[in-house]
């Protein structure tokens, strides 16, 4: 069984993601094999807040080049978490607006 500090990696720190405060939706990097159910569930826990849905997206690694040698950059999950209206916003974000 994962814990929540195991789905849920870091907060998405981003302008675009910055954007999407006022609508209350917050954007997170989770683990690759976690569902949309334990990712609900985990922001519920950690942040105590009332989530209406969990959009995810597998992004895929970019390819970077130092000299002559290529290689690509790590994939990862980011998941978009809408919050409920009733729902108090997260403070962790609060401090970054």
């Amino acid at each position: 069984m994962k814990t929540a500090q195991d789905i849920i990696i870091a907060p998405v720190i981003t302008e675009k993601s910055m954007s999407g405060i006022a609508d209350k939706k917050y954007t997170f990097k989770v683990a690759k094999d976690a569902n949309k159910i334990e990712i609900a569930a985990a922001v519920a826990e950690l942040f105590k807040v009332k989530v209406a849905k969990v959009n995810t997206i597998n992004v895929r690694g970019q390819q970077r080049r130092m000299g002559r040698y290529s290689g690509y950059t790590a994939s990862w999950k980011k998941a978009i978490v809408t919050l409920k209206a009733d729902s108090k916003p997260i403070e962790f974000f609060d401090g970054l607006m």
